[in-house]
Parts: structure tokens; C-alpha cells; sequence
């Protein structure tokens, strides 16, 4: 990930839902292919051949952009950023990175949302400065657990509790997000940090997308190959 940050400035990667129909499939990703951007005006650009992809905020808005395709499992990688769904009851699983102060940590903050419902937030200090060079993040989603991954490192696990009545995402497809805005209200310490605009603007850089995921075209044909994302997220959690 190369981005620039200042104060109260958040990145989210998301996974998100919405209905389409396609196939399962392995994708690296072209940004021309994979991608559309869907706000910002001419602040969010596809470069180098639809290799990188970069968003952009200054005082007046921020960008983003939106896979193409909708997924149901699998693993998801991007060199930066996160997951979300649509609508009052959707899904989400969430990457977001906090603004600071100059000279402190970066926190990286996860979330899962499931049938619309959250506050299933950790949070982590990253051990490096992810402004300096890109890094990998990455999410490994199966109908037992949720991975979150930072430069193939497991950092969080969200195990599938709904024996005990704790929702969980397994039957809405989610569409990648990703989103550079101000989130000066609450982003960092409360609030009461604001962004320094005279750094604007402030710049994400994205490559390296891989989608390693079923494809929507029905739940019972993601179902099918569910397993082999289930036996890696184990793997994973166990090296």
C-alpha cells in the first residue's frame, strides 16, 4: 500500500453485497477489468496499463471505487486494502485504516457486519509505516470462519457462532469497496484530531488485486467449492 495520510483520514477496503450472475473463478486482477470507480470525479485513476489503481482527497471530496463482480467465499487479496453489502440488512467485512498523528502508530481497524448488525470491532497497531511501501491485505472467507490477513500474517479470526446466536455472513454475496474520505468527526482520537489540509491531497495506491473466489451465480454452486477455502483459512491459522 502506498498512501498519505494526515490527522483523521480513513481508508476502508470492503467486501460488500449486491445480486449479479456469473461463474466461479480465479481473477488477477486488471483494474480496467475488475473495477469500476464510482465517485470522486477525476480524483480516483487507473494507470500503467490497469496495473494501479489510486484514490484521491482533498478539501472537496474524496474517490472510490467497486469490483465488477460479487463474491461468496474464497480469499481476497489487494497490495494496500477491505469488504461490504447493501441495504438495511446487509453484510460487511471490513479493513479500515485510521488517520494520525505524525510520529504514532497506524491503526489498522477491522469490523464484521452480518444481517445488518456490527459492533464487532478489534483494532491493531501495524508494524510499519504503511505510507512508506505497499503491503498486502488480505481476507479468507468461508462458511466457519473469516481470516483477516496482513502480509500473509493472521491477524484476526471471526469464527462462525450461530449456534449461540451471534449472525454470521454466509449467504449474501459481497462486492470489494474501497474508499478514501474524511472522517475528521471520529477517526482519530475521538475527534479531536482534524485533518491538516494544507498536506491535501492525500493519495491510496493499489495493485496486485487477487480474487482467489466463487463468483455469484448461486448460493449452492459457492457452497460446492466452499471447502477448499475452509481447509486453507485452516491451514493458515495453524502455520
Amino acid at each position: 500500500m502506498s498512501t498519505t495520510t494526515s490527522s483523521s483520514l480513513q481508508v476502508s477496503l470492503l467486501l460488500s453485497l449486491f445480486i449479479l450472475t456469473s461463474l466461479v473463478a480465479v481473477s488477477v486482477g486488471n483494474f480496467y477489468q475488475d473495477f469500476d470507480i464510482t465517485w470522486g470525479d477525476n480524483r480516483a485513476k487507473i494507470l500503467d496499463g490497469g496495473n494501479l489503481l489510486t484514490l484521491s482527497l482533498d478539501k472537496t471530496s474524496g474517490s472510490g471505487f467497486q469490483s465488477k463482480n460479487e463474491y461468496l467465499f474464497g480469499r481476497i487479496d489487494m497490495q494496500i486494502k477491505l469488504l461490504s453489502s447493501q441495504g438495511p440488512t446487509h453484510d460487511e467485512i471490513d479493513f479500515e485504516f485510521l488517520g494520525n498523528v505524525s510520529g504514532d502508530p497506524y491503526i489498522l481497524h477491522t469490523n464484521v457486519f452480518s444481517q445488518g448488525k456490527g459492533n464487532r470491532e478489534q483494532q491493531f497497531y501495524l508494524w510499519f509505516d504503511p505510507t512508506m511501501a505497499f503491503h498486502t491485505y488480505s481476507i479468507v472467507w468461508n462458511t466457519q470462519r473469516i481470516m483477516f490477513l496482513v502480509d500473509n500474517i493472521p491477524i484476526r479470526v471471526f469464527n462462525n457462532l450461530e449456534s449461540i446466536g451471534i449472525p454470521f455472513p454466509k449467504s449474501q454475496p459481497m462486492r470489494i469497496y474501497s474508499s478514501l474520505w474524511n472522517a475528521d468527526d471520529w477517526a482519530t482520537r475521538g475527534g479531536l484530531v482534524k485533518t491538516d489540509w494544507t498536506k491535501a491531497p492525500f493519495t491510496a495506491s493499489y495493485r496486485n488485486f487477487k480474487a482467489n473466489a466463487c463468483v455469484w451465480s448461486s448460493e449452492s454452486a459457492c457452497l460446492l467449492v466452499h471447502q477448499f477455502f475452509a481447509d486453507q483459512c485452516m491451514a493458515e491459522s495453524s502455520s
